[in-house]
């Protein structure tokens, strides 16, 4: 059953329920199930990295574009005064 909650929880990529299944982690009963559970927990820590890696990268073309619109704004202080 918790095999097949955490592999549901990867190709869902929901990373609360991988949390929350890797924290309640049960008592496996023989060295087969400890086998899945690695290969299980290896993958959800791929997914993880990689999850953070898509999440550094946008965040790195958010400032680009954030930068970018901030340098095409007019200066409100540099104003041609013809009064003087």
């Amino acid at each position: 059953m918790w095999h097949t909650k955490l592999q549901i929880a990867i190709i869902e990529k929901n990373t609360e329920v991988i949390a929350q299944l890797v924290n309640e982690m049960p008592e496996f009963r023989d060295l087969e199930e400890m086998k899945r559970a690695a290969v299980l927990i290896k993958e959800a820590l791929r997914l993880l990295h990689n999850l953070r890696d898509e999440t550094a990268a946008t965040m790195q073309q958010l400032k680009k574009h954030k930068d970018f619109l901030n340098s095409t704004q007019i200066d409100a202080s540099a104003k041609f005064d013809i009064t003087s």
